[in-house]
């Protein structure tokens, strides 16, 4: 163990396991937030594993005790925003487009998605084909925190969610614990932490399902199930706007708080997103999912808030964003039709037609 940060070229652990490709995101100091390396290095291992017949899975887990991936490296899109925006949409291209190529890797993609998992460790893992929370798991798209629109396929996985939880998610950036990512289907087993290095153990040597059988039990309760009928009631409405006023007349003080919460979220990404999740409900395809989010990533990019954002979480860590506009009655629709416009570069392609 090193006393500085991990090489570039060891920021993403690749390694055989028997039959296994296993994948860490090494960066434990940073929670193991993603970088443009880090993106290409597991794409460059998908892509060698796709051509060897001798991997039959892939495993993808996070260095340290902290969490799998606390999304993209956000210090690194403000600087880059704070100076023009020039480098983030290669990221946002490259990282989109690894998350396609998970969702449909053709052997089994199996992510342990322990401890923190938000943003971009979403991406690299909630489009796998077994995915395994555990008691430490803690879930969320935060983006609205921040200025931005959930991506990573995170308006695709969220619309699909039971009723009106993902809306609910979406807007509020809210963390769920492993019984609630079950619920939402963000994930789909439960394994205590402490046995999942003897599952990646048996991993190599066993098929997926019959291992992750021998470990899988039932999570401990959650709690969006006790608050479903709320916020099916309040999230149906058409706006932000009449979501925050159904929350706060609702009665429940739950639903109160939540309306709170929403209000110090972006007014111009809140609204962005409700737009952006309402549409994805439509499309067929994650990679139509994912073109839809690289439009807004871009647009953001040239709002006040992304900058704004981050800096009030991440950078000086006030907590006291100075949103621009500050009120959601003052975000117009032309606001909210600049996230679906072709950025400067063009668009992302994924959901073109393919040729046979």
């Amino acid at each position: 163990m090193t006393d500085g940060p991990p090489k570039e070229d060891e920021t993403v652990l690749v390694r055989r396991d028997g039959r296994v490709g296993r994948l860490t995101l090494n960066r434990p100091r940073a929670l193991n937030a993603l970088t443009h390396a880090m993106v290409s290095r597991v794409d460059a291992a998908l892509t060698e594993w796709e051509r060897d017949s001798s991997v039959g899975t892939v495993v993808i887990d996070g260095a340290g005790e902290r969490g799998l991936c606390a999304g993209g490296d956000i210090r690194a899109i403000y600087e880059d925003a704070r100076t023009g925006g020039a480098t983030s949409p290669a990221f946002w291209r490259d990282e989109y487009r690894l998350n396609a190529r998970i969702a449909r890797h053709p052997g089994p993609y199996v992510a342990f998605m322990d401890g923190i998992v938000m943003g971009g460790g979403v991406g690299v893992s909630a489009h796998g084909d077994v995915r395994i929370v555990t008691e430490r798991s803690r879930i969320a798209m935060p983006e609205t925190g921040i200025g931005l629109v959930p991506d990573v396929g995170g308006t695709y996985l969220l619309s699909r969610s039971p009723g009106e939880l993902g809306t609910h998610l979406a807007l509020t950036g809210a963390a769920v614990g492993a019984a609630d990512a079950l619920l939402c289907g963000l994930a789909d087993h439960f394994v205590p932490a402490g046995r999942l290095p003897e599952l990646a153990g048996q991993l190599a040597s066993t098929d997926v399902p019959v291992a992750v059988r021998r470990h899988v039990t039932a999570p401990p309760e959650g709690e969006l199930a006790a608050h479903r009928e709320w916020i099916d009631a309040c999230y149906a409405a058409d706006s932000v706007e009449e979501i925050v006023d159904r929350l706060f007349a609702s009665g429940h003080h739950a639903a109160k708080q939540t309306a709170e919460t929403i209000l110090t979220k972006s007014p111009t990404a809140l609204k962005a997103t409700l737009a952006a999740v309402r549409r994805a409900r439509g499309l067929g395809t994650l990679e139509e999912a994912l073109d839809a989010e690289y439009r807004a990533s871009c647009a953001a990019l040239r709002t006040p808030d992304l900058v704004e954002g981050i800096r009030a979480q991440v950078i000086d860590k006030d907590r006291t964003p100075r949103w621009s506009p500050g009120e959601l009655s003052a975000v117009t629709p032309a606001d909210v039709a600049r996230f679906s416009a072709v950025p400067t570069g063009g668009d992302l392609g994924l959901g073109a037609p393919r040729r046979p």
